[in-house]
C-alpha cells in the first residue's frame, strides 16, 4: 500500500496551486499567515503526490496516513490541499470564507470542524507531540493486528517555533526512545519567526538535538523535488523516527517579500500578489485552479481510494476483523456499568478505609478487565498514582504489544501523546501524575477539551493532604483552574464507591476528557448502603439528609466530605439539623435540571468545605453562605497538623454553620 509514488511533471503546478489559494484566501480575509504554506508548498506537493495514502471519500479510514500540520498558523496549506483532494466539506466556498464566522476554515486547523484535519494545532509544539502519540498507537495497533491491517505513517510539518517550544524535546525524546520509525517530521527550516531572524532568539543546533534523541536527521533543499522525495523515501526505510530539515524560503514566490518576516502573519497585498503570480507564471484568476493542477491533486485521491479498497478487502478476509472493528468502537458502557455495580456492592459491604488513589487502582482492576483496549501510563509516578493494574505490561520499542506506558518525567508530553493515542483510534488512554502538575500538562489538557478527546487524567496527591512535601506539591488553586476549563469533567471522589463511579463515567465518556483528583491519605467508605445507581453521574447528591427541615447544608468534595459528616454530628449534638451534600463533579451537577439542583442544595444557609481556594464555588453556595478551605499556599508538615493549622476541621465547619443560623 505505501509504495513510493512515481514522480510527475505536475508537482510544480501542484505547489503553486497551494501558493495561489493561500495568497488569495489570506488577502480576502485580510488576516492570516501566507509565509509557511508558500514556503512549504513544494514539500507538501511531493509528500502527497508520491507518498500519502488518504481517501477523501473515507476520511476516517483506519489505515490512512496521518498528516499533522504542527505549524498550525499555516492552516491554508491544509485547507488548500484538502480542497484540491476533493474532501466533500471543503468546497471553494470554504476557501473564500477563510477565517470567517461559521466557516470550516478557521484561523488554525480545528479537529472536528472539517474532514481531513487529524488534530487541532496552533499552540506551537502540540502537533509534533500529539503526533508521537499517533505514531505510537500505530505501532501498538500493528502489534495486535499485523501489517495487513495496520501499516501507515505519521507525517508532520513543523516550524522553527514548534522546535523552540519545550514540549518538542519531550516529544523527540519519547519518539526516539520508543523507536517510532513511522514518524517523519518535515521541519520548515526557514530561519524566520515573527520578530525576524531566528538568530534573535536561538543558537540551538536542532539537527544535533534530534540526533542525540535517537532520530535519523536529513537535510535538504526544500524547493528541490528530487531531494525532497529522496529524503522522505530514506526516512520511510529507517527504523528510527526522522527529522528532515527542509531549508526553505518563507513566502516563496513573493518576489519582494519572500525570505522576510513580512510574509509570516499578514496579507501580502494586492501589488505583491500580482508580482507573485507573474513570478510563478500563475495566470488563473483568484480562487480558480487550472485543470492541470486539479487533475494532479485528484490523482492523489484516486490512489488513496484504491489503497483503501484494497485494505477493506484484507480486513474482510482477516480472522481478526471483528476484534479490529471492535477496538475502534465506543467502550461498552453497559458492560462496564454492570461490573462496577457489582464491585460497588462489595465495597459498601466491606467499607474499607482507603486513599482514593488506592481506590482508583482497585476500580481500574475492574475497568481494565472489562474494557480490552485500555492503555495506561504515568509520568514516572506509577507507584504513587497508582495506574498499573495486574497483568499490564510495558510498551517499549521491543514490545509494542504492551498496554502500559512509562512516559518518564514528561507530564506535558504525556498529555499530548495521550491525545494522539485517542485521535488515532483503537485505544482508550489514561495517564497519571500529581494534581499540582496539571499546570505542566495544561496546554494539552485544554486541547483534549477543545477536541473532545475522552482521555482520563489520574491526578493524585490532590490537596494539602499530601503532607510533608510542602506547598510546591500541594495544589490549592488547581481545582478552580480546571473547573474553569470548558468541556472538562473534574471528579473529586470522597471514597472508594465514588471513585469507582467516577471511573465508570470517565472510561466511557464520548467526547469529554476527565480529571480524577485523588487523595494520598486514607478516607472512610461513606457510601455503606449499596445503590446500583451511579450517583456521581448527577454531579452532586444528598449523602446525609437532615433529621427534619434543614437548618444548614454542608457541601464538600473529596477528603473533606468526611469532615463535613463529622461537623454534621457536632451540629446535631446542639440540635442543629444539617444535611451533607457530596459534590464530586461540579460540571455534571450544573448539567442537571433546575428542580434536581434545588432539591439537593435546599434553601437553608450553606457551608462549602474543600482544601482548596474558594473560586468556583459561587453557584453552589449562593449569598447566605460560608467557605472553609484554603486562602493561600500550604506548608510542610504531617497531614493532621496541616488541616488543624489551616482550620479545615469539623469544628471549624460547625462554627461556620452556627454563624450563619
Amino acid at each position: 500500500m505505501n509504495q513510493m509514488r512515481v514522480s510527475t511533471a505536475h508537482e510544480a503546478i501542484m505547489a503553486n496551486a497551494i501558493r495561489a489559494l493561500t495568497m488569495d484566501a489570506v488577502q480576502a480575509a485580510n488576516s492570516g499567515h501566507p509565509g509557511m504554506p508558500m514556503g512549504m508548498a513544494d514539500v507538501a506537493a511531493v509528500l502527497f503526490n508520491r507518498f500519502m495514502a488518504v481517501d477523501p471519500a473515507a476520511p476516517k479510514w483506519p489505515d490512512r496516513d496521518r498528516f499533522v500540520l504542527s505549524a498550525g498558523h499555516g492552516s491554508m496549506l491544509i485547507y488548500a490541499i484538502n480542497h484540491m483532494l476533493g474532501y466533500a466539506d471543503m468546497g471553494m466556498d470554504q476557501i473564500r470564507a477563510f477565517r470567517q464566522m461559521g466557516s470550516r476554515t478557521a484561523g488554525h486547523p480545528e479537529y472536528g470542524h472539517a474532514d481531513g484535519i487529524e488534530v487541532t494545532t496552533g499552540p506551537l509544539g502540540q502537533g509534533i507531540a500529539t503526533a508521537v502519540g499517533m505514531a505510537l498507537a500505530e505501532r501498538m495497533q500493528n502489534a495486535r493486528f499485523s501489517g495487513d491491517l495496520v501499516d501507515h505513517f505519521t507525517y508532520v510539518i513543523a516550524g522553527d517555533g514548534c522546535l523552540m517550544e519545550g514540549i518538542s524535546q519531550e516529544a523527540a525524546d519519547m519518539a526516539g526512545h520508543w523507536g517510532l520509525g513511522r514518524l517523519i517530521v518535515l521541519w520548515d527550516d526557514n530561519k524566520i519567526t515573527i520578530d525576524g531572524s531566528t538568530t534573535l532568539s536561538t543558537s540551538t543546533d536542532q539537527k544535533a538535538r534530534f540526533a542525540a534523541s535517537g532520530w535519523q536527521v536529513l537535510s535538504i533543499d526544500g524547493h528541490n523535488t528530487v531531494e525532497i522525495a529522496d529524503a522522505i523515501e530514506a526516512a520511510r526505510e529507517d527504523p528510527r523516527p526522522s527529522l528532515i530539515a527542509c531549508r526553505t524560503i518563507i513566502g516563496f514566490g513573493a518576489p519582494n517579500k519572500q525570505g522576510t518576516a513580512a510574509t509570516h502573519g499578514a496579507p501580502l497585498g494586492e501589488a505583491e500578489i500580482a508580482a507573485a503570480r507573474k513570478a510563478l507564471g500563475w495566470t488563473s484568476p483568484p480562487f480558480e485552479i487550472p485543470e492541470e493542477a486539479a487533475t494532479a491533486w485528484r490523482a492523489v485521491a484516486k490512489r488513496g481510494h484504491a489503497a483503501r479498497l484494497a485494505w477493506e478487502e484484507r480486513l474482510a478476509a482477516s480472522p481478526r476483523a471483528g476484534a479490529f472493528t471492535g477496538a475502534l468502537a465506543a467502550p461498552d458502557a453497559a458492560r462496564l456499568g454492570d461490573a462496577i455495580a457489582e464491585y460497588k456492592a462489595r465495597l459498601s459491604a466491606e467499607a474499607p478505609r482507603l486513599a482514593t488513589r488506592k481506590a482508583s487502582e482497585m476500580a481500574l482492576e475492574v475497568v481494565n478487565a472489562t474494557l480490552p483496549n485500555m492503555i495506561g501510563g504515568s509520568a514516572d509516578l506509577t507507584g504513587s498514582n497508582p495506574t498499573r493494574t495486574k497483568g499490564m505490561t510495558p510498551v517499549s520499542r521491543d514490545s509494542y504489544g504492551g498496554d502500559y506506558i512509562h512516559y518518564g518525567i514528561r507530564e506535558h508530553g504525556m498529555a499530548a501523546a495521550m491525545n494522539g493515542i485517542a485521535l488515532h483510534g483503537g485505544f482508550v488512554a489514561y495517564g497519571g501524575t500529581f494534581l499540582v502538575f496539571t499546570d505542566y500538562c495544561r496546554p494539552a489538557i485544554r486541547l483534549s477539551a477543545l477536541m473532545g478527546m475522552p482521555v482520563t487524567y489520574v491526578m493524585t496527591h490532590d490537596s494539602i493532604g499530601l503532607g510533608e512535601d510542602g506547598p510546591t506539591h500541594q495544589p490549592v488553586e488547581h481545582l478552580a483552574s480546571l473547573r474553569a476549563m470548558p468541556n472538562l469533567n473534574l471528579f473529586r471522589p470522597c471514597d472508594a464507591v465514588e471513585t469507582a463511579e467516577a471511573w465508570a463515567l470517565a472510561a466511557t465518556s464520548a467526547d469529554t476528557p476527565s480529571v480524577l483528583a485523588l487523595s494520598r491519605q486514607g478516607l472512610p467508605t461513606l457510601r455503606t448502603a449499596h445503590s446500583s445507581e451511579n450517583r456521581v453521574a448527577r454531579g452532586a447528591y444528598v449523602l446525609r439528609e437532615a433529621d427534619g427541615a434543614r437548618d444548614v447544608t454542608l457541601i464538600a468534595t473529596g477528603s473533606e466530605v468526611e469532615i463535613a459528616m463529622k461537623a454534621a454530628d457536632l451540629l446535631a449534638a446542639g440540635d442543629i439539623r444539617a444535611a451533607v451534600v457530596s459534590a464530586p463533579c461540579f460540571e455534571l451537577f450544573a448539567a442537571q435540571d433546575a428542580g434536581y439542583r434545588a432539591a439537593v442544595l435546599g434553601t437553608a444557609p450553606r457551608v462549602g468545605v474543600e482544601a482548596a481556594v474558594e473560586q468556583g464555588w459561587g453557584k453552589l453556595l449562593g449569598d447566605n453562605s460560608a467557605f472553609v478551605g484554603m486562602h493561600g499556599f500550604g506548608a510542610s508538615a504531617p497531614i493532621a497538623a496541616l488541616y488543624q493549622h489551616f482550620g479545615i476541621t469539623a469544628e471549624a465547619v460547625a462554627a461556620a454553620a452556627r454563624n450563619l443560623i
